[in-house]
């Protein structure tokens, strides 16, 4: 997710070690957890994920059949109930991509909460979320790489800074991945 800094934020800013800008919503069972590199300044503002205006998320949750309905931000934490989880890398900073600072992000901490919960699926929102989980650049899509059962699958970001690379099809691509047999269990 990203934006502008909040109010009086100068820079990505980063809070007490225990703060996070916005709390996991993860649970064993899950089909699908999205994992964004940071809150963008809208969704700290807001303490919901994917909160900025021109954000196509939650709109595009529905487009492509995950939720019943287009969730508002601050529903955000209804999605366990279409079996769907959210997190991101960097949990204490806030702001653009671009201002986070490179230590901000914990690829560790997002390692362990998955292996916790072993969702079917692990949903990067952005190529920028894929490279500082797995180390290196990835294309749009299902990815070789597994986290134990869990598949790995990059998205084009949502946001509407992002414009210029949105692509539905890798969306369509990703729902019709979790209506298929993965990670050796059938989906919801």
């Amino acid at each position: 997710m990203a934006g502008g800094n909040p109010s009086g934020w100068p820079g990505a800013q980063q809070g007490a070690a225990r703060d996070h800008v916005l709390p996991d919503v993860l649970q064993p069972g899950l089909d699908i957890v999205f994992c964004g590199t940071a809150a963008g300044t809208a969704s700290a503002r807001a303490g919901a994920y994917y909160a900025g205006p021109g954000n196509a998320f939650w709109p595009t949750l529905h487009a492509i059949g995950l939720t019943p309905r287009q969730l508002a931000p601050a529903e955000f934490r209804l999605v366990t109930q279409f079996g769907l989880g959210l997190t991101d890398l960097a949990k204490t900073v806030c702001g653009n991509d671009s201002e986070l600072p490179r230590g901000s992000f914990d690829a560790s901490r997002v390692r362990q909460s998955i292996l916790a919960v072993r969702p079917r699926i692990l949903a990067f929102t952005s190529k920028r979320a894929a490279r500082e989980f797995l180390g290196r650049t990835a294309d749009y899509g299902r990815q070789r790489d597994r986290l134990g059962r869990t598949v790995l699958y990059v998205l084009p970001s949502p946001s509407g800074q992002a414009r210029s690379h949105w692509d539905l099809a890798v969306w369509h691509g990703l729902a019709r991945l979790k209506s298929r047999r993965v990670g050796g269990a059938t989906s919801r």
